[in-house]
């Protein structure tokens, strides 16, 4: 059975930093592009960053030189340290792997909820 559990979410003062965890249970976590997506209030889901196998990361404009995705293949967890955020990062953070052309592979979890407000 797979699970995704992710968490790390929090309330944070616009500027502040939060590192994400999803661990995974039930796939071959070392062969699988791992992604990050969000969901704001009113707006459909999107990605955030990937990573694959061997390390390639990529990132959706709006977080670049401020999130950064990791994985750790021991403990099956991939890590998103997401810095200096603003109110529009605010949203429920959830993790997947990716197939080759960039579907999502499983079911969402619960997600984490990120806040930015002062």
């Amino acid at each position: 059975q797979v699970q995704l559990v992710e968490s790390g979410g929090g309330l944070v003062q616009p500027g502040g930093s939060l590192r994400l965890s999803c661990a995974a249970s039930g796939i071959i976590f070392r062969i699988r592009t791992m992604a990050w997506y969000r969901q704001a209030p009113g707006k459909e889901r999107e990605l955030v960053a990937s990573i694959t196998s061997s390390g390639t990361t990529n990132y959706a404009d709006s977080v670049k030189g401020r999130f950064t995705i990791s994985r750790d293949n021991a403990k099956n967890t991939v890590y998103l340290q997401m810095n200096t955020l603003t109110p529009e990062d605010t949203a429920v953070y959830y993790c997947n792997a990716l197939t080759t052309v960039g579907a999502t592979l499983y079911s969402w979890g619960q997600g984490t909820q990120v806040t930015a407000s002062s």
